[in-house]
């Protein structure tokens, strides 16, 4: 009875956070997906540059914006019940410190900058500024109080039984083009750098995903030495 009660309980705790992951990963893609078409429209609407924001190779899904909704997710959720300028000063400080490792990360890893705030007053390295400090900031308050539960709701909704097999394709789908979309990044830096391809996958990366097709996709992408950073 007690062995049968300890496989109950290690069950149900499995399964509760194998649903949590789940809905992470289903927030992070509705998120990025929300992202991408923000940045489309707020680009083109500024700038009259209508382009691909997207940080995959297949589909608008824009991987900064979803990572970021994950974070305030585990990190932030919890502040629910504390005043909007408590939310509003930690989401600041953790969307700046999240942006500057993003950024950091692209240059250092891929060798690649995806963004430059170096004609910004008050920037770090170009990688941050205090305007976009005080969105994500904003971007906190707006997800906590408002966004997170309704968007938390739907997501609960959608993935129980009925659309366990349409779920399950998507993920592994979109697993496989994060994968192959940091491949595929990772070598374009090393193209980039002089670097031949040393084995059949990186000989497959460069056949299908050579620097043409990853400047066109990547469109708001730039080496180190061309940001003037």
């Amino acid at each position: 009875m007690l062995a049968k009660r300890a496989y109950e309980s290690v069950r149900d705790e499995v399964k509760g956070t194998r649903h949590k992951l789940l809905k992470l990963f289903w927030i992070f893609l509705l998120a990025s997906l929300v992202g991408a078409l923000v940045e489309i429209l707020f680009v083109g609407v500024t700038t009259g540059r209508w382009m691909s924001r997207s940080g995959l190779l297949y589909g608008q899904f824009s991987a900064i914006w979803g990572l970021g909704a994950v974070l305030m997710t585990v990190l932030l959720h919890r502040l629910s019940g504390k005043n909007d300028r408590y939310i509003f000063i930690c989401g600041a400080l953790l969307g700046g410190g999240y942006e500057y490792l993003c950024s950091w990360v692209g240059e250092k890893v891929f060798g690649v900058l995806f963004w430059d705030y170096s004609d910004f007053v008050f920037n770090l390295g170009g990688r941050i500024n205090l305007l976009f400090c005080l969105f994500w900031g904003m971007a906190a308050v707006a997800w906590v109080k408002v966004l997170y539960p309704r968007m938390s709701r739907l997501v609960d909704r959608f993935i129980n039984w009925k659309h366990k097999t349409f779920v399950l394709v998507v993920t592994v789908l979109m697993v496989a083009n994060i994968v192959v979309s940091l491949a595929a990044l990772w070598r374009y830096g090393e193209r980039q750098a002089g670097d031949a391809p040393d084995n059949a996958v990186e000989r497959f990366l460069d056949e299908h995903y050579d620097d043409e097709f990853m400047e066109h996709r990547y469109q708001n992408m730039r080496l180190p030495e061309d940001s003037g950073s």
